[in-house]
């Protein structure tokens, strides 16, 4: 691994560093148009491209829409889809890795573990956390209620039996509930029956190793199963300076899934699976409260998750189901805080099918949770021990006005402890243009209800308290404002782009209580945002596709005029304001993928963080019908920030890792 740059250095050097990320990028893609003859030569090489082609990619059933099953094209939102296959090809290790070839996601790494993962901003700053998008893992919620966020050091699933990842950009409230504010990531696994057999994988590189080993087979009456096995190492990161971060981490996860009735009316499936990690913190004394030096041991997680779903379809194409899991977690932060989580969730839905004009899907969701912290001196969840219920009813009717007309009204009631009930409305209008064109429009409601740590958090863990809870915190809401156009031109180009303004109001803010003693959280802040969001693919030859994408982004928040606050709308929504994206996807001969990616990342405003470009590439060969060897280079063009305050964060150094996969 290369030394890190000195941060005098990296400034100095940017702009030199930025023409040279994207002449090697120039003359990679110039390489690549001289082999493509020798691709188009051989028509079996040219089928291994993709598993899609790009008309078949608009045909692709998605349901994270519309909780039902539609093609990508019809789909009136600002949805991106990473197939199998682009995951195969893009060299990721892990599953934010993944997310980072979504052009409607802002993905940024912390540290060796963490990320910061949001869609159309708000990934942080004055509210800590990236607080407004829900992740599902197979229709199970992985985000948390202590701080309705993700722990994404936690969250692992076997890339190779991801099917798909189905992200849409803006609000999904109605079908999905609240904290579904500016996004929604669905990771949705293979059936069993399509994972038959033996895998094992692995990978080891600069950064770290990781290995997965899989065994799928058969059971009685038409059942299919798999069980894994993961293990994910990462080393270290270092400061700009060159100075070590102590934060290197280990990963540990055992999994299983069954399946009965793959292709039936009646369908039934169960998974589980059990995990552990081991993450180290900086080294002592680099953090203090009070004055006081904190020794910092290794958090320590754990969890396992039990789910079952069971669906059957009915007459005239209407279907009923039913979705239950059982969720434990622990997590341990030495020396401030432990949390034990248990969640308990029950989703039932009813489609009713095509109905003369109208399409009506309805359903009803009951989550139950018990919060137990381990509180300390230094901080505390109080009560320290919660029990909490979210209950909600849906529905959301289809209306074809017109064969290329469609009007799509829906509304949930969702009821939280914190705030009673909220109201999440959405309604979407469409014209198909052509069978190939699609226009869109809508306007939704949607909010983030509090949570623990919004309302139950003090400083220090006893009192007098510095910071003295968030009482007074409601639901943050917003108000959106959508339009889209999706089309595909002719078999070689396909390309969709989304404008939005976001009218966001009861954001969280620090206001200095009444006695002038203490801080406590409030809901004093209101903002805006606007944005674009564009990406298209071309198929050169059957055997070359590129995909490029563009953000843009702006965002404005102000204080409202009774908040005392003259912090949280200076640093809120600091986020890229403009990303750029590129991809080249080729393969030489039968046996031979070469891939390139380049990232360009406008800067950071507060904590400042410089822009940068991030170019990747990955060469592999399959060598035997069973092996496949690959070499994957990330950051060719050099270390770089990607989030924090200068003092402490990471920088993600030059890597080369080669990966080995085997199936039988």
């Amino acid at each position: 691994m290369d030394e890190p740059r000195q941060p005098e250095f990296r400034h100095r050097a940017w702009p030199a560093l930025a023409w040279t990320a994207g002449r090697a990028f120039s003359l990679a893609c110039g390489a690549l148009v001289l082999t493509a003859g020798a691709a188009r030569a051989d028509a079996a090489g040219d089928q291994r491209l993709a598993d899609l082609s790009l008309e078949e990619l608009s045909k692709i059933q998605i349901t994270s829409v519309s909780k039902r099953p539609e093609p990508l094209s019809g789909a009136a939102a600002s949805v991106f889809v990473i197939t199998a296959e682009d995951i195969r090809r893009c060299g990721a290790a892990s599953l934010p890795e993944v997310l980072r070839m979504a052009p409607n996601l802002q993905v940024g790494q912390v540290s060796a573990a963490g990320y910061a993962i949001s869609a159309r901003g708000m990934n942080g700053s004055s509210n800590s956390v990236a607080n407004k998008l829900l992740v599902l893992i197979d229709g199970r919620s992985v985000y948390s209620p202590l701080f309705s966020g993700v722990f994404w050091d936690a969250q692992d699933v076997a890339l190779e039996d991801i099917e798909r990842i189905e992200i849409i950009s803006g609000p999904g409230g109605t079908l999905w509930g609240v904290n579904a504010v500016n996004g929604v990531i669905n990771i949705i696994t293979a059936g069993a029956a399509r994972t038959e057999g033996t895998l094992a994988a692995a990978r080891l590189g600069a950064r770290g190793a990781d290995g997965t080993l899989r065994y799928g087979g058969a059971l009685g009456n038409g059942g299919h199963y798999r069980v894994y096995a993961i293990a994910s190492q990462r080393a270290h990161t270092v400061l700009a300076s060159g100075a070590p971060v102590d934060d290197a981490w280990h990963r540990h996860k055992l999994g299983f899934r069954a399946d009965w009735g793959d292709g039936a009316a009646t369908r039934f499936s169960m998974q589980g699976s059990a995990y552990t990690v081991r993450e180290e913190q900086p080294a002592p004394g680099s953090v203090s409260i009070s004055g006081v030096g904190l020794v910092l041991a290794p958090i320590t997680a754990s969890g396992a998750d039990l789910m079952a779903h069971w669906s059957q379809a009915l007459d005239g194409g209407a279907s009923v189901s039913a979705q239950a899991y059982l969720d434990h977690t622990e997590r341990t932060v030495p020396p401030t805080f432990s949390e034990t989580l248990d969640v308990a969730d029950l989703q039932l839905q009813h489609g009713l099918g095509a109905q003369g004009m109208h399409s009506l899907v309805w359903g009803a969701h009951l989550r139950a949770s018990r919060d137990r912290n381990g509180n300390s001196s230094y901080f505390a969840f109080l009560p320290g021990e919660l029990s909490q219920k979210w209950a909600s009813v849906f529905a959301q009717d289809d209306i074809a006005l017109r064969p290329d007309w469609r009007l799509t009204l829906g509304s949930r009631i969702e009821h939280n402890d914190y705030t009673g009930n909220e109201w999440l409305p959405n309604a979407r209008l469409a014209w198909q243009m052509s069978p190939a064109r699609l226009l869109w429009a809508a306007v939704s409601r949607t909010v983030r209800a509090p949570s623990r740590l919004d309302r139950d958090a003090f400083i220090p863990g006893r009192a007098p308290f510095l910071l003295n809870g968030g009482s007074a915190v409601v639901s943050e809401l917003a108000k959106v404002y959508e339009l889209g156009y999706r089309a595909q031109a002719g078999s070689a180009l396909s390309y969709a782009f989304t404008a939005f303004h976001n009218d966001y109001s009861h954001l969280r803010t620090q206001e200095i209580a009444p006695s002038r003693r203490s801080v406590v959280f409030a809901s004093k802040m209101h903002g805006y945002a606007d944005g674009l969001e564009t990406w298209g693919s071309y198929q050169l030859t059957p055997a070359w596709r590129l995909t490029a994408a563009w953000t843009a982004l702006r965002e404005r928040f102000t204080p409202d005029l009774d908040s005392n606050d003259t912090i949280s709308a200076a640093t809120a929504g600091k986020d890229p304001a403009h990303t750029v994206m590129l991809r080249s996807a080729l393969a030489l001969g039968r046996d031979v993928d070469v891939d390139l990616s380049l990232r360009r990342v406008a800067a950071l405003s507060s904590p400042a963080v410089p822009s940068y470009s991030a170019l990747d590439a990955r060469l592999a060969w399959q060598l035997t019908d069973k092996v496949e060897l690959a070499l994957v280079a990330q950051n060719l063009n050099g270390a770089h920030a990607e989030y924090g305050p200068l003092a402490t964060r990471s920088e993600i150094a030059r890597s080369l890792a080669v990966r080995l996969v085997w199936r039988n």
